[in-house]
């Protein structure tokens, strides 16, 4: 069949859906199935009156969420006119009979979403974020296992009847029974989606935003790179064409690894697949399913063609009415009362439907409103924008370790020191990652011959940036020492989350509760967990996080597990409770209800501290309350609980847990910084002797040193609080400090001695 020399047109549009459409399965000749965010699966027939077009001849309904992967079964039997297996956010997989629409089977095991479902045989397989696999049989489960150690994203059969598995991993997996007996290397993202290409192996699809054919032996044969986001979906034809599915709202037909044609669309493509006549089905974030042909006789008519393209004539240009900018990416008015770094310092922020310019006013420290913006140049032309800023530069930057990927943003204008020191203290990263930074900034913007101005002061520090092989620049005489490290202004917190492995420890508890008949009543129920995966998706969500919002019960919910939970289990619902607490609504949420109710942050304080206690629940408590300086409405209460806090906490001074070391030292480095601004001489000299007690430790980690030395030099800067430390002998600590092998912790070290010789 000769279906590559020609482009494909619209041959029709299926319109039905009220949400995203999220999946497509070609039903053999029978028909068409879809699955959307609308919790529906719709079931299409060819229009007996026009055979161009389909009507829609099933809606099954039963899924509470929306509904994703979806898997044919051939009639036979027991479904003498076929059937459809469908998976959904609500955990569960469902078949269904097509001849009466009613659900046969709900399956019920996955903890967290269900993304794959496969025929094998008689038997459902199915994949889940929880990532595990499940086989079932006659609507009962008869095997699972963990098939990765992240999230899994597809799950297919092969013709040689072996599974093959994408995870978030990044790999493939493919297996006989419960055993992998080959892993796929080469992706650098999420792996999301799968295909058979027949007698040469498997398709996958990944976020890295390429197309990858694969030999069972492992080995990539090729690899198709042109879409310009994440690539959710690929099929295969028998004439050997490939299409593609991507977030850049493109689906791509490709041959022998070349884009022979971009369809645009207007919202983004999450699902494709061929029809056996070579037709294309794709799936659309607008609710739309879209037929394409490359026969004549099949094209849409004139009046369906131009209703098309307004459509998405009018979709483009929605998303450049800001000035190139996206509207639902702007933050809102609350990110006006966070004060600017630099006068003139722009910010566009979103009022009702406009985009709204303002300028930092550094005199009379308040924001200066510009303006509307207008419609500007297309956004492939626009400069990137981060936190509703623009900026020359947003750098992608992966620090390893498992940590998600972090925004550096840079203007060509701006010194790099300064961005990088003031990046690093942000990111909660250590400053002796400075040039490694630098270097990265100035290789990355094209600037590899900067000459820095040699009279820079660091805004953080007060000291001149030091650049191999330059002279000191002499014109320069401070009015007063410079100190390297110190006074350390801001606070520091922790931000990154595995919410993967956080929910699935708390599933793993649930079920040892469930098991357990004197505890399972304190287990989680259906909907409760459904409300834990929901809170989840709004904080892995961050670009929304100046828009998204909680319900009362969810905080609600973490509080009573707070409550209710044994002890031992508690730690990865104060994990969540953490990043709850970094979300501007989830923050004042919980403090309301920390006002009406006991307050269970502290009780839970007292609680996880009473020896023996867990290096679990003091690791993700003390993060917890380290980020509760971010938010200035929790100034009250930090004032109120320092004593209690500091106290509960002091024995992890002497933990052989160096994470929790780490952690009680940026509490007690943020206390610093907090009690200073607040003018707190008591609590400053309660911190100072907390602090001076981990800088005696001699074994102590690095990192925890440094955090230690810069609270105790910070502290200092106050007169009174300094005499008290000249008492306890701290410049024998900064005497130790200076002969550190680590620079950073030398440095701070001679900042400390420094102070103790002025008057």
């Amino acid at each position: 069949m000769e279906i590559d020399s020609a482009e494909y047109q619209l041959s029709c549009e299926l319109r039905g859906h009220e949400d995203d459409v999220r999946g497509i399965c070609i039903c053999g000749n029978a028909g068409i199935a879809t699955s959307s965010r609308d919790r529906t699966v719709r079931f299409w027939t060819l229009d007996p009156s026009d055979k161009r077009n389909y009507t829609a001849w099933k809606i099954l309904l039963g899924h509470t969420s929306f509904v994703g992967p979806l898997a044919w079964i051939a009639p036979n039997e027991e479904f003498p006119e076929g059937g459809i297996v469908s998976g959904g956010m609500d955990t569960l997989v469902m078949v269904w009979d097509l001849k009466t629409g009613e659900r046969i089977h709900t399956l019920k095991g996955h903890q967290l979403q269900v993304t794959g479902v496969a025929l094998d045989d008689s038997d459902v397989v199915s994949s889940s974020v929880d990532c595990t696999l499940r086989r079932w049989r006659k609507g009962k489960a008869v095997e699972f296992w963990e098939a990765h150690k992240a999230a899994i994203q597809a799950v297919i059969k092969l013709p040689s009847n072996e599974l093959i598995t994408g995870s978030s991993d990044t790999t493939l997996k493919l297996w006989r029974g419960q055993n992998c007996i080959q892993t796929f290397v080469g992706h650098t993202d999420t792996v999301r989606g799968l295909a058979v290409m027949p007698d040469l192996g498997v398709l996958s699809a990944s976020h890295d935003g390429s197309i990858r054919l694969w030999a069972l032996t492992g080995e990539t044969l090729m690899e198709m790179v042109g879409h310009t986001s994440i690539v959710y979906s690929v099929d295969s034809h028998a004439s050997g064409l490939i299409v593609s599915g991507s977030e850049d709202c493109f689906a791509k037909i490709w041959k022998d690894g070349v884009c022979v044609q971009s369809i645009e669309h207007p919202g983004c493509v999450w699902d494709t697949k061929f029809l056996e006549n070579g037709d294309v089905v794709t799936a659309c974030s607008d609710g739309v399913v879209r037929i394409w042909t490359v026969q004549q006789d099949r094209i849409a008519n004139s009046v369906e063609l131009e209703s098309y393209f307004s459509r998405l004539s009018q979709f483009k240009i929605s998303r450049k009415r800001v000035g190139g900018l996206k509207l639902e990416d702007l933050p809102g008015l609350e990110a006006l009362q966070i004060p600017g770094t630099s006068d003139g310092q722009t910010i566009v922020v979103r009022e009702g439907d406009n985009g709204m310019a303002y300028s930092w006013n550094l005199r009379e420290q308040k924001w200066d409103k510009i303006g509307e913006v207008v419609d500007g140049p297309d956004d492939t032309m626009a400069r990137p924008v981060l936190d509703g800023i623009q900026y020359d530069y947003v750098f992608d930057v992966d620090i390893g370790d498992g940590e998600p990927i972090r925004k550096l943003p840079y203007n060509r204008s701006d010194n790099p020191y300064s961005t990088a020191d003031k990046w690093l203290l942000k990111e909660n990263l250590p400053l002796s990652y400075r040039q490694q930074v630098v270097e990265f900034i100035l290789q990355n913007s094209g600037q590899k011959n900067f000459a820095l101005d040699t009279s820079y002061r660091d805004p953080y520090t007060g000291a001149n940036a030091y650049v191999p092989g330059e002279s000191s620049n002499k014109s320069a005489v401070p009015v007063k020492p410079s100190f390297k490290h110190i006074p350390k202004k801001g606070i520091l917190v922790f931000d990154a989350a595995q919410f993967d492995g956080i929910l699935k420890k708390i599933s793993e508890f649930n079920n040892a509760l469930i098991s357990d008949p004197e505890k399972k009543s304190l287990s989680l129920t259906e909907v409760e967990i459904s409300r834990l995966v929901a809170v989840v998706k709004i904080l892995k969500e961050t670009s929304r996080y100046h828009s998204s919002t909680f319900a009362d019960v969810d905080i609600a919910l973490m509080l009573k597990l707070l409550k209710s939970w044994p002890i031992a289990m508690i730690f990865p619902v104060i994990d969540i409770l953490r990043m709850i607490i970094l979300h501007p609504d989830g923050a004042i949420r919980l403090l309301k209800l920390l006002e009406d109710e006991n307050d269970v942050l502290m009780d839970m304080i007292k609680k996880i501290t009473v020896s023996p206690a867990l290096a679990a629940n003091l690791l993700t408590s003390i993060r917890a309350v380290c980020n509760l300086f971010k938010n200035s409405c929790y100034s009250n209460w930090l004032l109120n609980h320092r004593s209690e806090i500091l106290d509960a906490f002091s024995s992890c001074n002497s933990s052989s847990n160096k994470n929790v070391l780490l952690s009680y030292s940026t509490l007690l480095l943020n206390y610093a910084v907090f009690l200073i601004e607040k003018k707190d001489q008591e609590g400053q000299s309660h911190v100072l002797s907390a602090v001076l007690e981990i800088a005696e430790g001699e074994n102590l980690d690095v990192d925890s040193k440094y955090r230690a030395l810069v609270a105790i030099g910070t502290l200092m800067l106050e007169g009174s609080v300094k005499k008290i430390a000249l008492d306890f002998d701290v410049e024998s600590i900064a005497k130790a400090a200076k002969v550190s092998k680590d620079a950073k912790v030398a440095e701070v070290g001679a900042d400390i001695e420094l102070l103790t010789k002025q008057n």
